[in-house]
């Protein structure tokens, strides 16, 4: 079978987590090669996520390399057996950016969410109407079939809410993106009303950042943090206006743990989150 030319995020975390595995046993690619009985060049496609692994091999290089983690080793095997075409994302590839099917994906697969928010809401949280009105600003502007696979898309992320397991849930909003009138004052009242009734939707705990918050001024940053199954595949998710990124170097998920810590810290309680976020939807 031939490299992957696109793979996906989870493929080239599962890559990712075996070289780290590898690299922390003092062992060479090449010798991860003779464990398995294939060669370098393909220790290297699969450390890439541009060739898939079995959940065999992966448990005799875990062995190899003084792995003793079961959950990190099981939570690597599962990525494995996952293939294309196996959830509602895939239908979007070739339509949408990957980067969009890798949120959904993360999210779907993740223990618990936090995000940070100093604009926008978490695209889980945004009405239809919110975010065609986003989606609608872009530079340059969407053809229409674009524009509404990217709403349909994101309405169907909140499914994972729905679940029988849903992934605890955290949002630290600041005022400002209570403020923001995004799509004018109908739309923008719609999508306050609809945080404060997803805000009492059980596992979900939303928190908001006032002005007048002394404590914490770092509000540059969309953040999403999502942990995994095993703490080694926790990831943090990065927008910007330039594009976004995922990140899950050690010191790079200290840094976002703390910082949205520090967010958490400096919030309104959710029910006085609750009651700030009525008052702002009463404003005319």
């Amino acid at each position: 079978m031939p490299p992957r030319d696109n793979p996906t995020a989870r493929q080239v975390r599962l890559g990712c987590e075996l070289r780290k595995l590898r690299e922390r046993a003092g062992k060479t690619a090449r010798e991860a090669a003779g464990m398995v009985s294939t060669d370098q060049a393909k220790i290297s496609h699969i450390e890439s996520g541009r060739i898939g692994v079995s959940e065999d091999r992966i448990r005799r290089l875990a062995v190899f390399y003084a792995c003793d983690d079961e959950a990190l080793v099981e939570a690597l095997c599962a990525i494995a057996r996952e293939h294309r075409g196996q959830h509602w994302w895939d239908d979007y590839r070739g339509v949408l950016a990957p980067g969009f099917l890798d949120i959904a994906e993360l999210e779907h697969h993740a223990t618990g969410l936090r995000y940070l928010q100093p604009v926008t809401f978490p695209g889980i949280l945004q009405t239809a109407d919110y975010a065609r009105a986003l989606f609608t600003g872009a530079i340059p502007q969407l053809p229409n079939d674009e524009l509404k696979a990217r709403v349909e898309h994101r309405m169907k992320r909140r499914e994972i809410l729905d679940r029988d397991d849903p992934p605890k849930f955290l949002a630290v909003i600041h005022e400002a993106a209570l403020r923001m009138r995004v799509g004018g004052r109908k739309v923008a009242r719609g999508q306050l009303e609809h945080l404060l009734s997803m805000s009492e939707h059980p596992g979900l705990t939303l928190r908001v950042i006032p002005f007048t918050s002394e404590d914490f001024i770092d509000v540059t940053q969309t953040v999403m943090y999502a942990s995994g199954v095993a703490p080694q595949l926790d990831t943090v998710h990065i927008d910007t206006a330039v594009g976004d990124s995922l990140l899950n170097a050690a010191a790079d998920l200290d840094r976002y743990r703390t910082l949205l810590d520090r967010a958490e810290q400096a919030a309104l309680t959710p029910e006085e989150s609750r009651r700030f976020i009525h008052h702002v939807t009463k404003e005319p």
